[in-house]
């Protein structure tokens, strides 16, 4: 915008604190996203001699900005959106479940199947429970397998896979958010920061394989032993092969490496790590692209699809995108006004140094801060659009450099925990509708996995803080969540030997 950054004092804090704000006490983020950006120009044009319509202008100037600035990721997330519903509505998802439901013999194979198939499908997280839910909830109805277990196995692998995969939609996002500290490079050194997708993608795992279940969700399972035995649903017959769907992924994940080596001159003699570093955003873009060439020449010629349905895909993908395009371009604009224009991060670097506050700290509070605000609002997006700008800012100083990292992935983990406990968020309501679960029932059996692994985080995060080390971090926090289960373990354990000597005492 050309504009020179003014010192506002505490009037810079506005913009974020009105965003939260009304966030919270709307549910509604579009909205208190607009009005926080607003809030910042009226500052920034009020302090400089300007007018309302100015800081209108400014908004707007803004917006356009961080469009231009961001163009190549925009395309990125239309083209995914597309890739998404051509796939899907290729058939090959239900050919997958055809093919799996000969091979798949256990209730154990069965959840370890649906975690791993939730793992590898980390494009996109409402595909990921669609398409997870949509192949799996034949085999796991067949192996009495209750559909809250069912919901929670999707709900824990979607978000968690995309927020650690660096090929994804929410890496490309969380990346143009944290851009001057190193943009999809800082997204990578925050993967294992990212506690709770770990340790959830952890429990899900051990819950999997040892057929080990506790509270509301042991009682759903026990619910659907005694009931009448459900009948799995009959699948219809697919006109696509499985090929179908792993073709255009795999060509995707391929092309996208390729791309970003490419694009970053790795084949004019740049090492790789410094290739893949320089635009990915450009190499996923002409990765995507390249799956959705590979779907093409892949229905098109076997008629699966006409040219006309392939294209009314492509369209509908766009469309499934533009929520999240309106909150990362808002966040954009949000962060724009708060870094370049009313000196926010100065602000409050200097007041958090001015209070003595322990930069060790930081991140378990930040952990905690966005786990509130994504609850509250039912969105990981909007609340790491929100923080990720604000917990830049805090560490920017030479104090809290060494925390930055491990705060910005307590802010994706916080974000992530939050969404998926909210009984309003999307991924919550997919992850309900992929395994025909009632939704309250999903979030009521779901809830106390979720927050046992937000404990586990917390403690994490105040490891983190003081020993500054990814890998002891996790594996103290392994530690904990394995100690914690076997508690959990031990003590029904004895309640149930408990309720047997009681029993057969009254008898």
């Amino acid at each position: 915008m050309g504009l020179e950054m003014i010192d506002t004092g505490w009037l810079s804090i506005l913009p974020p604190v009105v965003a939260i704000t009304l966030a919270l006490l709307t549910k509604e983020v579009y909205l208190s996203l607009f009005l926080g950006v607003f809030t910042g120009m009226c500052v920034y044009s009020f302090s400089t001699g300007g007018n309302l319509l100015q800081a209108v202008t400014y908004v707007f100037d803004m917006m356009a900005g961080k469009i231009g600035e961001n163009g190549y990721m925009i395309i990125f997330l239309v083209l995914l959106g597309s890739l998404v519903v051509v796939v899907t509505r290729s058939g090959g998802t239900d050919a997958y479940g055809q093919w799996a439901i000969k091979r798949i013999k256990t209730k154990r194979s069965a959840k370890l199947a649906t975690a791993v198939l939730g793992l590898l499908i980390f494009l996109d997280d409402g595909f990921n429970c669609l398409t997870v839910g949509t192949v799996m909830r034949p085999i796991t109805d067949k192996q009495r397998i209750s559909r809250e277990k069912l919901a929670y196995l999707l709900d824990s692998t979607a978000a968690p896979i995309c927020i650690i995969a660096p090929i994804s939609s929410w890496a490309v996002a969380v990346a143009s958010e944290v851009e001057e500290a190193g943009g999809l490079n800082a997204f990578v050194q925050t993967i294992p920061y990212n506690l709770y997708a770990i340790l959830t993608i952890a429990m899900v795992f051990f819950l999997s394989a040892s057929d080990f279940d506790f509270g509301p969700m042991k009682r759903a399972e026990q619910e659907l032993a005694v009931a009448e035995k459900a009948q799995p649903e009959k699948q219809p017959q697919a006109k696509g092969r499985v090929w179908d769907l792993v073709l255009p992924i795999a060509t995707l994940i391929v092309t996208a490496i390729l791309g970003m080596a490419y694009v970053g001159g790795f084949f004019e003699g740049a090492s790789f790590s410094q290739a893949i570093g320089e635009n990915p955003t450009a190499g996923l873009t002409l990765g995507t692209f390249a799956g959705l060439l590979m779907a093409l020449l892949l229905y098109l010629p076997r008629k699966i699809m006409t040219m006309q349905e392939f294209t009314s895909g492509i369209i509908d993908g766009i469309k499934t995108m533009i929520p999240a395009l309106t909150i990362l371009i808002l966040a954009w604009a949000l962060g724009g006004v708060c870094r370049e224009m009313i000196g926010t991060g100065n602000f409050v670097s200097q007041f958090v140094t001015s209070v003595n506050l322990s930069f060790a700290l930081v991140p378990a509070i930040v952990f905690a801060v966005a786990a509130f605000l994504s609850f509250s609002m039912g969105t990981a997006w909007g609340t790491f659009g929100i923080l990720l700008p604000i917990v830049s800012m805090i560490c920017a100083g030479p104090a809290g450099a060494e925390v930055l990292i491990p705060s910005l992935g307590a802010t994706l983990a916080g974000s992530v925990y939050g969404d998926h406990c909210s009984p309003i968020s999307d991924t919550t309501i997919l992850a309900s509708t992929g395994a025909q679960c009632d939704h309250l029932r999903h979030v009521e059996t779901q809830l106390p996995y979720a927050a046992f692994v937000a404990i586990v985080c917390f403690i994490g995060y105040l490891v983190a803080g003081f020993v500054r080390n990814p890998w002891i971090t996790i594996g103290v926090s392994l530690g904990i969540l394995a100690l914690m289960l076997c508690g959990i373990r031990v003590l029904q354990k004895r309640g149930e030997t408990h309720k047997v000597a009681k029993d057969s005492g009254a008898a």
